[in-house]
């Protein structure tokens, strides 16, 4: 009898080992195939459409986000610019000469454009960005930000204020291969961005469980954005 209950109880261990380690084999051949289409889909990202909107937010931390942003803005593509995570140790000026913009983009930065210095992060983007829009009543945005860093902001952007109409506006950056593969630098940010937005879609997949869609922005989450 006891030889019989060890041989089960070793049996019913075992099946949940293979159980277990097919679970692991499937979710990993799940998220290769998920990389896969992530890096395909971020580095043959169409131009975006020349489009209006209400406003416009840069996000920092990439080549000729801000210059397109402001383009757009001169263009007279939005009533406003928001740029957000700026350094808070940096003014209007400097931004205007780190980005070589003409005399009539600079005309711009003293009339239309705010700077998010409490960001420092793309959900923190995304807070600051709803508390941004919401004081300018703003209900369409257009999103400036790189190719691959684009699919995180829209979903952070969204989980924060889902009754916003985004416009995406991706900026290819030139630093990244389009052959990624063969370029371990370009892996390698994709790889560490495709994790993160991993994170994020199932973060968002739990808040959508836990709040109501029609609801306009996630509890907690609204902070007032420092603009200088």
């Amino acid at each position: 009898m006891k030889e019989n209950k060890a041989l089960k109880s070793k049996l019913c261990v075992r099946a949940i080992l293979a159980h277990v380690l097919h679970i692991s084999a499937v979710s990993t051949l799940i998220l290769a195939a998920g990389f896969l289409l992530f890096a395909h889909n971020v580095t043959v990202m169409p131009v975006a459409p020349n489009r209006s909107a209400d406003g416009i937010v840069a996000l920092t931390g990439g080549e000729d986000r801000i210059s397109e942003a402001v383009r757009l803005l001169a263009g007279g593509n939005a009533k406003r610019l928001l740029i957000s995570g700026v350094h808070p140790s940096t003014n209007k000026p400097e931004i205007i000469n780190l980005n070589a913009v003409d005399r009539q983009e600079a005309q711009m930065f003293r009339c239309c454009v705010d700077l998010d210095k409490r960001a420092v992060n793309t959900e923190a983007n995304a807070t600051q960005t709803t508390a941004w829009a919401k004081q300018k009543g703003f209900r369409s945005l257009i999103v400036v930000t790189s190719c691959y860093h684009m699919p995180r902001t829209l979903i952070e952007l969204h989980q924060a204020m889902p009754n916003v109409q985004l416009i995406p506006y991706p900026v290819r950056s030139p630093t990244l291969e389009p052959d990624w593969w063969t370029d371990r630098r370009t892996t390698w940010v994709l790889g560490k961005e495709y994790v993160k937005f991993v994170t994020a879609l199932a973060r968002y997949a739990a808040y959508s469980l836990m709040y109501s869609p029609e609801k306009a922005e996630v509890p907690g989450r609204m902070v007032n954005a420092r603009m200088g």
